[in-house]
């Protein structure tokens, strides 16, 4: 598929947009002032792949912890500013790679300019983020209900003031509960600017439910070429979120320096128990950082017939397991070592 042409911003040593790959975020949730506990989401969140990590700067507390976090943490850091100009203006002081504002909250335009000069001195990127539940009365009046045009129109009324001051490190970001809503916000300013769009359906939900409408909303718009950094809005673990982010990213192959996993949903030929076996392997794939297809099915059907353009596959039989490489048998082991076999296999093959 061919990616839409943006301009490029780099978040630390980070780029977004441009020909640089998408980006995946997540947020800490940590307890505000919490060092050791932001910086063990941080770590974390850095070994399932987290490309930028964004945490709420609130207080002075915050600062002190973004300060601590940049000299233990290689991953770039966002700061969540919200209503107060003078937190965005310390977390830059901080050392923060990246900030993430809603020019509607923070006041006059006054305190936005001073935002933005000092992002501008320090070469320090910011998203214009805007949400379909803040959106202003007045366009709300105009459009009668937080509308994909209204969003757009929102944020180009922030990027407008942040051009008018002479920059353009900018991303933009508008997010909706709404899977549909969200879809047609970021069409429409695809069509409008060439900055960097930061994709999400906000408030998505818990695991489950948030996943699906995450894989709709973000898969949809990636699939058009639309979306340079991604962050999935679940309610829970933050690493859950990069766990998604990066299939959604696998499913549509535009992330490659990963391993795919291809498992069948199981049916009456099934001879071990696969779902326990598939969820096992799923849990060790972290291991892998290199691009290999592993296959886990429950029959020699759909073992290795079906699954033979697999790099390495196993598959049930008569209570065993079977491990094969393209369609071909290796050897056979019994169930309760088949994922241990597996991997040791994956040894051999020099992905581990």
């Amino acid at each position: 598929m061919n990616r839409r042409k943006t301009r490029n911003i780099m978040v630390g040593s980070v780029g977004i947009g441009g020909d640089h790959p998408i980006s995946v975020q997540s947020m800490l949730c940590s307890p505000n002032g919490d060092f050791d506990a932001a910086l063990a989401q941080c770590m974390a969140l850095e070994q399932a792949g987290c490309d930028l990590i964004r945490l709420a700067v609130i207080d002075e507390d915050s600062l002190q912890v973004v300060k601590k976090l940049k000299e233990t943490v290689a991953v770039p850091l966002v700061a969540d500013i919200q209503f107060d100009y003078r937190l965005a203006l310390g977390a830059i002081d901080a050392g923060i790679d990246k900030i993430r504002l809603n020019p509607g909250n923070i006041g006059n335009e006054d305190r936005v300019r001073q935002v933005v000069a000092k992002a501008k001195e320090q070469h320090i990127p910011i998203r214009v983020g805007v949400n379909a539940g803040s959106v202003s009365k007045k366009l709300l009046e105009k459009y009668g209900a937080p509308t994909p045009e209204a969003l757009v129109e929102e944020a180009m009324s922030h990027v407008n003031l942040l051009e008018q001051c002479g920059f353009y490190d900018i991303a933009i970001s508008l997010k909706a509960s709404s899977v549909p809503m969200m879809i047609e916000s970021y069409r429409l300013m695809a069509e409008r600017v060439t900055y960097p769009l930061h994709l999400g359906v906000t408030e998505a939900g818990t695991v489950f439910s948030g996943t699906v409408k995450s894989a709709v909303g973000i898969g949809t718009l990636l699939s058009e070429g639309i979306g340079d950094t991604i962050r999935v809005s679940l309610t829970a673990d933050p690493v859950e979120e990069v766990r998604t982010a990066k299939e959604i990213l696998a499913a549509l192959e535009l992330e490659k320096d990963r391993p795919t996993l291809v498992s069948c949903p199981t049916c009456a030929r099934c001879s071990v128990d696969l779902i326990s076996i598939a969820n096992e392997v799923t849990k060790r794939l972290c291991e892998i950082q290199k691009p290999i297809k592993i296959a886990v099915m429950g029959c020699v059907v759909n073992g290795p017939g079906e699954a033979r353009d697999a790099d390495i596959g196993i598959t049930g039989a008569n209570g065993e397991g079977v491990i094969f490489k393209g369609g071909e048998v290796l050897k056979r082991v019994p169930e309760a070592q088949i994922v241990s076999a597996l991997f040791e296999e994956l040894g051999k093959m020099d992905v581990l």
